[in-house]
């Protein structure tokens, strides 16, 4: 059965090989049965009970999925795609008893990926998170060779702890390393401030969190743009986080 989210316990590490989905239902046997369909194809599963639990764990983890049902007592799913949608694009996959069209409607306009409505067959559910994991895997995907991870012109080998742009090597600290190698690895889907913060400082997310990410997002950015010819670069996704582009 995928275990409950755990707020004190940030997600670190790399993702696990097939994905990490948030379960988010009001249900306990919706959720158990959510769980052990996904946890049976390889799916390392965080089940939350309600809306703020979701925020939480989403707050201190690192997902590739989240499966959110919509009618829930509190805040609503709807209601929480929204607050998702405010500093995160993670794929979201909408489940509802609800099968109007204009729900529907509403729920991709709030920025839902796709929309299942229940009842659902297991086999079914599984495909579509299968499919969605697959075009995860596919979009803007870095390339490694020889265990350097590249993106456009942009090359990091992380056991070297060197980081080249265009050729050149860029004089980083550990932490800009680090910050560059999350984005790299993540290329062209924003990572919020928060989760550099907690991944790379390993520290929990406070009110001066922010103002450290951004100064060594800032010095990055400085010493990126001093390459000659580089087309990576870093852009800000407002109101999301930061992302990095590897050229036209």
């Amino acid at each position: 059965m995928g275990r409950a989210c755990a707020a004190s316990a940030p997600y670190h590490g790399p993702m696990d090989i097939s994905g990490r989905i948030l379960v988010v239902d009001d249900d306990p046997d919706i959720r158990e049965l959510l769980a052990s369909t996904l946890e049976a194809e390889g799916f390392q599963v965080c089940a939350a009970e309600d809306g703020e639990t979701a925020l939480v764990a989403l707050a201190h983890g690192a997902f590739d999925l989240v499966l959110l049902d919509v009618m829930m007592p509190g805040l609503s799913g709807l209601e929480l795609l929204g607050r998702i949608r405010e500093d995160s694009d993670v794929t979201v996959l909408v489940l509802s008893a609800r099968s109007e069209e204009l729900d529907q409607l509403l729920g991709f306009a709030l920025g839902a990926d796709d929309y299942l409505p229940k009842p659902f067959r297991p086999r079914e559910l599984a495909a579509r998170v299968r499919a969605r994991m697959r075009r995860i895997r596919a979009e803007d995907q870095p390339k490694r060779e020889h265990g350097v991870l590249t993106a456009g012109d942009l090359a990091i080998d992380a056991e070297a702890h060197l980081a080249t742009l265009h050729g050149e090597a860029l004089a980083l600290t550990p932490k800009e390393f680090a910050i560059l190698e999350i984005l790299a690895r993540n290329l062209g889907k924003p990572q919020a401030a928060r989760t550099l913060f907690e991944r790379v400082w390993e520290m929990p997310y406070d009110a001066s969190a922010a103002n450290s990410v951004m100064v060594h997002i800032r010095h990055l950015r400085q010493k990126m743009a001093a390459v000659r010819e580089a087309e990576a670069r870093i852009d800000t996704v407002w109101g999301v986080g930061y992302k990095l582009v590897a050229g036209e």
